[in-house]
C-alpha cells in the first residue's frame, strides 16, 4: 500500500497526519503505526493522526502514541490536525471537531491556533505533586532548576510506580518564571522519552498553578523545550472552563512511503 501522509508540528511536538477519509488506513496494526513513528526506520514522529469524516462535526481525530497504541487525548495534536484540516479545505478558519474525549471547537489566530481543552472539575493535590487529566493524565512537579533534571529516567521512575503502574501518566517537572510563566519538561507515556511539547501537559500545569496558588493569573505562559504555548481559562464554581490552549501548528513536508 502506498500511503500518502503530511507531517506537522506544535511547539516541537510532532505527527504523521493521514487523510482517512477512505478508510484505507491499517489503522488495527500496531507495528505499522510504530514503525512509521520510528525515527531511524520510518518517518520519525511523537504520534500518528488520521482525520476521518464525522456527522454532524467537521471531521474525527484519532490520534495514536509513537509505540503504535491508540491515544488518549493530545492537545498539541489537535491543534495540528485543525491545521491540516485547513490545508484539506474541510474547515476555514473556526471548527468542532471529534475526539476521544469528546467534541472540541478551535479557531486561528493570526499564526497561531487555539483549541478549547474539556472542562476540570477535579485536581487532586499531594503533599510532593499535583494530579489532573486534561483528556490526558499529568503528574504535575513543581521544582526549581529542571535544567538538571534527568526526565527520562526520573519520569520512567513515576510513570510506572503507584499509584499509576502499566496504565501510567505522563510526567511534567516545572519551574517558576514569574507570576503567569512556568517553564516545563514532559516525560510522555506511549511515547516514552521526553517531547518538546506536550499540550494537555501544558494545559494541566498551568491549570495546576492556579489551583495550588502559585499564580492568581487565569492567562498562563508556558515555556517549552520546542517554543511557546499559553493556556487560558476561567473559573465557575471552583470548575475550570472554558480552557483554552493557544499555540503554532506547523507543516513541515508531506510525502509518500510504502506500508
Amino acid at each position: 500500500m502506498n500511503l500518502h501522509f503530511y507531517k506537522y508540528q506544535g511547539a516541537g511536538n510532532d505527527f504523521i497526519m493521514v487523510d482517512n477519509r477512505a478508510l484505507l488506513f491499517p489503522k488495527n496494526n500496531q507495528t505499522v503505526i510504530s514503525k512509521l513513528c520510528d525515527r531511524k526506520f520510518g518517518i520519525g514522529a511523537d504520534g500518528l493522526i488520521l482525520l476521518e469524516d464525522s456527522n454532524p462535526l467537521d471531521f474525527k481525530m484519532i490520534y495514536f502514541n509513537a509505540d503504535g497504541k491508540e491515544g488518549t487525548m493530545c492537545g498539541n495534536g489537535g491543534r495540528c490536525i485543525v491545521a491540516f484540516a485547513k490545508e484539506l479545505n474541510i474547515i476555514e478558519n473556526n471548527t468542532t471537531f471529534e475526539a476521544v474525549d469528546g467534541a472540541h471547537s478551535a479557531n486561528f489566530k493570526k499564526d497561531l491556533i487555539s483549541l478549547k481543552m474539556a472542562d476540570i472539575n477535579t485536581v487532586e493535590e499531594f503533599k510532593n505533586h499535583t494530579f489532573l487529566n486534561t483528556g490526558s493524565p499529568h503528574h504535575i512537579l513543581f521544582q526549581s532548576d529542571i535544567d538538571t533534571v534527568n526526565v527520562k529516567e526520573k519520569g520512567a521512575e513515576i510513570r510506572y510506580g503507584k499509584p499509576y503502574f502499566e496504565e501510567g501518566t505522563n510526567v511534567n517537572f516545572v519551574e517558576q518564571i514569574d507570576d503567569n510563566s512556568f517553564k516545563i519538561r514532559t516525560y510522555e507515556r506511549g511515547v516514552e522519552d521526553e517531547t518538546l511539547a506536550c499540550g494537555t501537559g501544558a494545559t494541566a500545569v498551568a491549570i495546576a498553578a492556579n489551583k495550588t496558588k502559585k499564580t492568581n493569573a487565569n492567562h498562563i505562559k508556558l515555556e517549552v523545550l520546542g517554543g511557546k504555548l499559553e493556556v487560558s481559562f476561567k473559573i465557575e464554581n471552583h470548575n475550570y472552563t472554558n480552557i483554552f490552549l493557544t499555540g503554532p501548528a506547523v507543516k513541515v513536508f508531506e510525502g509518500n512511503i510504502v506500508l
